[in-house]
This record gives structure tokens, C-alpha cells and sequence, in this order.
């Protein structure tokens, strides 16, 4: 994969479903060791002997709340190990909410940027140090088209991938000439257990906009392999994206009208 081969190991956040999941496996086919993190140790277990009875790679698991101190820590020390070092991180953790800001907790909103912002800060500090020493090394920043303007009114989800976006960019800008990439992955409605988890109805969604996970995976791994920054899976999420990126303000305001779901 990409310009150079020697890529040996992968981390992968919310490993168990997902994305997460789809990455794990796609990797595991790739022949890559894994150091596989989510909160259930238990559906951990059953994926890592999954995945290395299937390819006959060694899986690590590791179970840590990305949300709390105590677990970014744990995963950060492991990402900072010289003795086994990382040479692919994905984060791919994060939550969305489905309540406006007026009527969400002040607890639920500082959780949703202690996973969705602070642990991709904090893992990817962890781990660009001893990529830029081995001059080899590659961040996945699973973000969202979300990101790329407020399309959802009283949501934060969007702020907090705006971020991851805008951080992954720059962080990509600033470690590019040393052998490094970091890129943020913007795919829009993917067939997961995220909606489900958030409380999220998708029944009005057009079924031509939903996306599979493993064609997402794949659309990623080969945009970073190309260089890309920024990678917008599938034709028309590109579409949106330009369309959100370059639209007059108002009408993007217009569009995202009043708060939907448990207001």
C-alpha cells in the first residue's frame, strides 16, 4: 500500500463495529499486525481470533474508553512504544448525538469532544513523533462530509469533524516532507451501527445516498496511498462536498432548517 511497503503494524479505534470493523479486516487481509481498541473486551477477544484464525496475523486487543482519561493514556502509551511501533493509525472512535444543543446534557456534548476531537489530538501526538523518526508513517482521521458545513441544525457532531478535518489538513502540511501522512477520511451515510447507537432514524434517507463500509475502507486506503490529504469517498459525496464548500452561506443555513429527531 502506497509509496512504501515496510508498513507493518495498524492501530485501529472502534475496532469492534463499523468502519472500524471494515478496517480491521481489510488490513488483516493486507497482512498487517493489529493492535485492535474498543470498549468491549469481549467482542475484541472474538475479532482478533476472528481475524487471526482467518490470515494468520497477530491481533492485539486492547480495551479502553477513548471518552476518559485513563483510556486515551493507555492507547497513547502503546501507540508511543518503540519496542512495537505503529506504522498506521486510524481513528476511527467517535459518537454522534441526536438531540439539539439546547436539549442535550452538558456531560453528553463534553464527551462527544473528548472522543470525537481530544482523542484524535492526543493519539495522533502520541504516535507522529516516532513516525518522523523512522521517517515512515501514516494517520487515518475518520471524519465526516458533516464536517464541511453546518448541515444539521443544533448539531456539534459537524463542529467536531470540522475540526477533525481542519487538524488533519494541517498536521498532513506539516509532516509531508518527512516521510509522514496524515488524512482526513469525509465519507457521508455509511451502513453502521453509528445511527442505531445514537438513536439516529435513517428510514427517511434516500437508499441511493447509504454507503457500504468496506467500499468506504477501501476508497480511503486507496486515497492515501495517492497522497490525499482529504479523502471524500464515492462520487456523489464528492459531489455534496464541493456543492457545501462553495455554496453561498445563507442557503447552506436554509438547507440545514430547524432541529430534527428528539429536539
Amino acid at each position: 500500500m502506497g509509496d512504501k511497503p515496510a508498513l507493518r503494524t495498524a492501530l485501529v479505534t472502534g475496532a469492534t463495529a463499523g468502519l472500524g470493523a471494515s478496517f480491521a479486516r481489510r488490513l488483516a487481509a493486507d497482512r498487517y499486525r493489529l493492535v485492535l481498541v474498543a470498549r468491549d473486551r469481549q467482542r475484541l477477544t472474538t475479532l482478533a481470533d476472528e481475524l487471526a484464525d482467518r490470515h494468520g496475523v497477530t491481533v492485539e486487543v486492547l480495551d479502553a474508553d477513548l471518552a476518559t482519561d485513563g483510556g486515551v493514556t493507555a492507547v497513547a502509551d502503546r501507540l508511543r512504544s518503540a519496542d512495537a511501533p505503529v506504522d498506521l493509525l486510524v481513528n476511527n472512535a467517535g459518537i454522534g448525538l441526536n438531540r439539539s444543543f439546547r436539549r442535550t446534557d452538558e456531560a453528553d456534548e463534553l464527551r462527544l469532544l473528548r472522543l470525537n476531537v481530544e482523542a484524535v489530538l492526543r493519539l495522533t501526538h502520541a504516535v507522529l513523533p516516532g513516525m518522523v523518526q523512522r521517517r515512515q508513517g501514516r494517520v487515518i482521521n475518520v471524519s465526516s462530509v458533516a464536517g464541511f458545513g453546518p448541515l444539521a441544525a443544533g448539531s456539534t457532531y459537524s463542529a467536531s469533524k470540522a475540526w477533525v478535518t481542519n487538524f488533519s489538513e494541517s498536521i498532513d502540511m506539516s509532516v509531508r516532507h518527512l516521510g509522514v501522512r496524515v488524512m482526513a477520511l469525509c465519507p457521508g451515510y455509511v451502513r453502521t451501527e453509528f445511527h442505531e447507537r445514537a438513536g439516529i432514524r435513517t428510514s427517511g434517507s434516500p437508499t441511493w445516498l447509504w454507503l457500504r463500509a468496506d467500499d468506504v475502507v477501501s476508497d480511503g486506503l486507496r486515497d492515501l496511498a495517492r497522497g490525499r490529504a482529504v479523502s471524500v469517498p464515492d462520487w456523489r459525496y464528492k459531489a455534496l462536498a464541493t456543492v457545501v464548500r462553495h455554496a453561498p452561506h445563507g442557503l447552506l443555513r436554509l438547507a440545514a432548517g430547524r432541529p430534527k429527531g428528539r429536539e
